[in-house]
């Protein structure tokens, strides 16, 4: 076996890893060790993972036992990764961020990590999130907050912060997050790594918790490299049976190196229905429809009506309320004084009144109409993933561009793809003035999230982040 520093090893992205452990240059048990190893040293700093798996050396031996058989089990065998708190994972702890299930152990895997798994993952941890997965802070009662790597006194993000603050500090090769509102996608833009919330129905969520709001929910990786992200695509997507809002739509084939784009209509919003936005961000993301342009795509301003007639945050917050309060409700019982305080206020919003209810709906559809006009003429959308860098933890409000706003507002850009159902990818692409990531956002048609990856890998060369590490 050939050796390799931990800390550069650590870094090296999953497929890469694969590749290195099929030909026998590196071990599973020597990759999965070298990751253990770098947890005890780096995460007590940033709280990212918070529960290790304590079979994961085994599982790494029988993965390399059955290598030296000739038996590949899939194309992650013997690569490290984590799973967010919310996914079931059979006999580890999976406590949802919440006291309420502070010794919860599932008997049976979620279908997304079955899937991880019998493509030859190697489970090693389960990572931070805010309590039931609903806030973007991963901050809980139970394990504490998590830390941002290049910077401890801001976020990571959330509500799949855990999974990104890992991924950025080397804990991990691949992470599992969920998306309802911006949680795949904020935590990687905080974070300085890349997430993709697939279509709406691609991933099944059988297993994951809240069982609520499934019309809005995703299931998705997050990786340090887009070529990672195409290939966990590729093992998670597909119907399960029991998931209603899976669907049976093939896999597109997905590209796996970074290529020319000529032709591709892009339509280019600096704002995505978010204002304000800061300069720093909406100069990233002009930069990155630049660097779209100098590969062949027709790039020009576009607008997308229902992004600025309405308030996404208001919205969500009638719609996700009047889904999830009842649901959440009685999962809590008599057990709210035991709630994170963040998660009280959520709940003591006033209820949704019916009208209000159908208004949003409908608001909802006219969203959705105006995307499918969009897309009519655009292959893709390119803006900004939130309107500011990763802020300090425990904000109620944010200043954004001189203006003061709700700190939920981090969200305004990626909550309506949450509503469409689109495939979103989330790329750090550039700097903040005080060096904190900040990421583009590419938006596709449903299914087509080849589209939206060809276009990551394309630019994933020009990102300023990609490929940096923070000095932990």
């Amino acid at each position: 076996m050939v050796s390799a520093p931990h800390a550069d090893l650590c870094y090296l992205d999953a497929t890469e890893l694969a590749r290195r452990i099929r030909a026998r240059e590196l071990s599973s048990v020597e990759v999965t060790r070298a990751h253990l190893e770098r947890i005890t040293a780096v995460n007590p700093a940033i709280n990212a993972i918070v529960t290790l798996v304590e079979r994961a050396l085994d599982d790494a031996k029988d993965a390399d036992a059955a290598l030296m058989r000739g038996d590949i089990r899939g194309p992650l065998h013997g690569v490290p990764i984590t799973i967010k708190d919310c996914f079931d994972t059979a006999g580890v702890r999976t406590t949802r961020g919440s006291k309420l299930f502070a010794d919860h152990t599932p008997q049976v895997d979620a279908t997304a990590v079955t899937r991880l798994k019998n493509a030859g993952g190697i489970v090693i941890g389960k990572t931070n999130l805010p309590e039931f997965a609903l806030w973007w802070e991963s901050d809980n009662l139970v394990f504490g907050r998590t830390r941002n790597p290049w910077n401890a006194d801001r976020i990571a993000g959330g509500s799949t912060g855990g999974e990104a603050a890992a991924l950025a500090a080397g804990l991990t090769a691949l992470g599992l997050g969920s998306d309802v509102g911006g949680s795949i996608r904020h935590p990687a833009h905080c974070c300085g790594v890349v997430g993709l919330k697939p279509t709406h129905g691609r991933v099944p969520l059988t297993g994951h918790w809240p069982a609520t709001l499934l019309r809005w929910m995703h299931a998705g990786p997050l990786a340090r490299s887009v070529r990672d992200l195409a290939l966990c695509l590729g093992i998670l997507g597909g119907p399960d049976g029991h998931d209603p809002y899976a669907v049976p739509v093939p896999l597109p084939i997905l590209p796996g190196a970074p290529a020319r784009l000529p032709g591709l209509r892009v339509g280019v919003t600096w704002d995505g229905g978010a204002a304000p936005v800061e300069a720093q961000v909406r100069a990233v993301v002009d930069r990155a429809a630049s660097r779209l342009a100098e590969l062949g795509c027709h790039v020009e301003p576009a607008r997308i009506p229902a992004l600025d007639y309405n308030d996404w945050n208001a919205l969500t917050m009638t719609l996700y309320g009047a889904e999830g309060g009842a649901y959440l409700g009685e999962a809590i019982g008599a057990r709210s004084s035991e709630l994170h305080p963040a998660l009280q206020r959520r709940l003591s919003f006033k209820v949704t009144s019916l009208d209000d209810y159908v208004a949003s709906l409908t608001e909802c559809d006219r969203l959705k109409h105006d995307t499918a006009r969009f897309f009519g003429e655009f292959d893709l959308l390119l803006g900004p993933c939130s309107p500011i860098p990763a802020h300090a933890p425990g904000l109620v409000n944010v200043t954004v561009d001189g203006k003061t706003v709700p700190a939920r507002h981090v969200l305004r850009a990626t909550l309506p793809w949450d509503i469409t159902g689109s495939p979103a990818l989330a790329m750090a692409f550039g700097w903040s003035h005080d060096r904190l990531p900040i990421a583009i956002q590419l938006v596709g048609r449903h299914y087509d999230e080849a589209t939206v990856l060809a276009a990551g890998l394309a630019l994933e060369s020009a990102s300023e982040v990609l490929g940096q590490r923070p000095q932990l």
